[in-house]
């Protein structure tokens, strides 16, 4: 069932600007709470920001090669 999802290719290259987007999302979230506002935070939500910084590259990566492969699928430049 999820594969089928995949198999577009406009889908997948829909997914991977929206990983893109959320990944750049998460990524200024958790800088901004991580570094720049950090001393209004508690500790815990220091630490989710600083989980932001990780998770949100990954996703961008992710996003990043979904969206090659999509546009190799459909014939696009890169």
């Amino acid at each position: 069932m999820l594969l089928h999802y995949f198999e577009d290719p406009g889908r997948t290259h829909t997914l991977g600007d929206t990983l893109l987007i959320l990944g750049l999302a998460l990524l200024g979230a958790g800088v901004m709470g991580g570094y720049v506002i950090d001393d209004r935070l508690s500790l815990m939500v220091q630490v989710l920001a600083h989980i932001l910084v990780i998770v949100g590259p990954t996703l961008v990566k992710i996003g990043y090669v979904m969206r090659i492969n999509a546009r190799h699928r459909l014939h696009l430049a890169y």
